[in-house]
């Protein structure tokens, strides 16, 4: 293949992605299964309006760091991330499968390697734009609420803008990993429901895992980015080192990019049986 033809074949590729993942936005945002997702991204929020709204001041400002690292950890990471990444990803093959549409797309002239990419990056737009949006709601409404002089100074003057911009990042990571195991999870799986309990069980005993173990996860990863360590809620948990940020980061994405071409082996092979579904 020329140099000409190979930039033809990129150009036409990137085209076909763009395509795929403005048809796949409309359902992840407006399709009916988008519904459970937004109840997700709304659970913290709701939460933090309520508590803000009903009950009083009842800790300092110096303890909202840890207070929303807490919060952060194990509502949105482990629950709101997890489950809403579960959903959205899992879809969208496996909702095609469901609502019989798939061939559509593997009667057309488009490469499946193609399909997966824009698929994947559609799901992670997706997830990302909700679960951002959840985390500095949720930040906002802990912080401004009843300690609005201070918090002010602490996002323009102090470290609050830095760890907003921390935990940011560990939700777009969190996104781009949990994703590409998902999408995987729908393509291999009948019914992904099993496979993705297991992966949430095992993400759920992290902290009783031994350092070894607990490399083999990506709540690990995400939890060594964390700007506040989030206080140990139960004294079994085995203590391990974080993983530095230099690994960590290019750790995840290599594992990505590894799940995503296991993703495109899969869906070369790919035949449609609407009638075992």
């Amino acid at each position: 293949m020329s140099s000409l033809e190979s930039t033809s074949s990129w150009s036409l590729w990137l085209r076909q992605i763009g395509a795929v993942m403005r048809l796949e936005l409309k359902k992840n945002f407006f399709g009916k299964r988008s519904v459970l997702v937004y109840l997700l991204a709304l659970m913290p929020v709701v939460l933090l309006t309520c508590l803000a709204l009903v009950m009083p001041a009842t800790s300092t400002f110096t303890n909202l760091s840890r207070i929303f690292a807490w919060i952060y950890g194990g509502l949105i990471l482990r629950t709101v991330i997890f489950f809403g990444c579960a959903w959205i990803f899992m879809n969208l093959f496996r909702g095609d499968l469901v609502d019989r549409s798939l061939h559509y797309y593997f009667l057309s002239a488009l490469r499946r390697e193609v399909l997966v990419v824009g698929k994947y990056l559609s799901g992670l737009v997706t997830a990302i734009v909700l679960f951002v949006a959840t985390t500095v709601a949720s930040m906002m409404l802990l912080y401004f609420p009843h300690f609005s002089s201070e918090s002010a100074r602490f996002f323009l003057d102090g470290a609050g803008f830095s760890q907003l911009m921390a935990y940011i990042g560990i939700t777009i990571l969190a996104c781009v990993g949990y994703g590409a195991l998902f999408l995987v999870v729908g393509l291999f799986f009948r019914n992904p429901i099993i496979p993705a309990l297991i992966l949430y069980g095992w993400e759920a005993i992290n902290f009783l895992l031994p350092p070894l173990l607990k490399k083999i996860s990506v709540i690990h990863y995400l939890n060594s980015l964390m700007p506040v360590p989030a206080p140990d809620s139960t004294p079994f948990a085995v203590v391990a080192e974080p993983t530095p940020a230099w690994i960590a980061i290019p750790g995840l994405l290599i594992m990505t990019a590894l799940v995503m071409i296991i993703a495109s082996s899969r869906i070369r092979r790919m035949e449609i049986n609407y009638g075992s579904d």
